[in-house]
């Protein structure tokens, strides 16, 4: 398989630590989002949104968005599993995940921050500010959920899921806009639990080829 992705890209990062997770190889090709690699024909051709990653199988067929892909991982590769087996715990699981992917992350990504200070002139103090307030208020709706019992070393008890999956990255992206994070410690119990297993921390920005 071949993985087309941007180091800093945090729905890429989210595949990154599902292949470590299941212990899956895959080539991993740099699409550079700064440079507008993401816009040429070759790569609109595996995807029309212009988006990664993208997940090129064997087959040649290529698949898009992030949770699409972790579930695809999940079905066909079932060992280490992501998900619980219970149908009320995997909805858990999912809800903490969207949680993320699809409230703070969608609202913060590059796209979107350059529209901002583009198309509607905003300065880069108001960008970042813009940036910490949707990370600010996700993390603290999340940071409630987490407070449960059903919560232990990791979102969703004492192995990681794709809660977690999604959470590392958001995490790291919240630390890269200096959001202050002091008032999440389930938050910040769980990425540091994350941070001490390999496939995290091996699937971190700077540890991807594309990073220099």
């Amino acid at each position: 398989m071949q993985l087309f992705d941007y180091f800093r890209s945090s729905a890429s990062y989210r595949v990154r630590i599902a292949l470590n997770l299941k212990g899956i190889d895959c080539e991993q090709i740099g699409v550079n989002l700064l440079k507008g690699e993401h816009k040429g024909d070759e790569h609109l051709s595996r995807n029309p949104q212009g988006f990664v990653p993208a997940l090129a199988l064997d087959s040649g067929e290529v698949l898009t968005q992030s949770l699409a892909i972790i579930e695809y991982l999940e079905e066909v590769y079932p060992d280490r599993p992501v998900l619980p087996t219970d149908a009320a715990e995997r909805a858990r699981v999912r809800s903490l995940a969207q949680l993320i992917a699809c409230d703070i992350h969608p609202v913060d990504n590059l796209r979107v921050l350059k529209y901002l200070t583009g198309e509607l002139g905003i300065s880069e103090e108001q960008k970042t500010r813009w940036y910490q307030h949707w990370i600010e208020e996700g993390f603290a709706a999340l940071e409630s959920r987490l407070s449960d019992a059903a919560t232990g070393q990791f979102c969703h008890g004492d192995t990681p899921t794709l809660a977690d999956i999604c959470l590392a990255p958001q995490v790291f992206n919240a630390q890269r806009f200096n959001v202050d994070l002091t008032p999440f410690p389930h938050i910040m119990a769980v990425y540091q639990h994350a941070e001490a297993l390999d496939a995290f921390r091996l699937a971190r920005p700077e540890n991807q080829p594309d990073a220099n």
